[in-house]
């Protein structure tokens, strides 16, 4: 899996975090778990394969906020259990 950060901004009550959800699902249909924070300023989702960076933030400037940066580093579920 592979954890994705988008760093945004213009994102002002709780409409606007739904708005950048809704986007972030159009544009990448196999996202998993998104959310975003307008006191954080950014947005996360899960996928199994890279995305393409240019549309999704070409995405999001398209909706009127605007994508400051894009990070993406591998994520490992945290289970119940640690391993050994």
């Amino acid at each position: 899996m592979i954890k994705t950060i988008l760093t945004i901004d213009g994102m002002m009550c709780g409409m606007c975090e739904a708005h950048i959800c809704d986007t972030i699902r159009k544009a990448v249909p196999s996202a998993k778990k998104v959310s975003a924070s307008r006191s954080k300023k950014e947005a996360t989702f899960l996928t199994e394969e890279a995305v393409d960076r240019d549309s999704l933030k070409a995405a999001i400037d398209a909706t009127g906020y605007t994508c400051l940066g894009i990070e993406s580093a591998p994520y490992e579920k945290k289970g119940l259990f640690g391993r050994r």
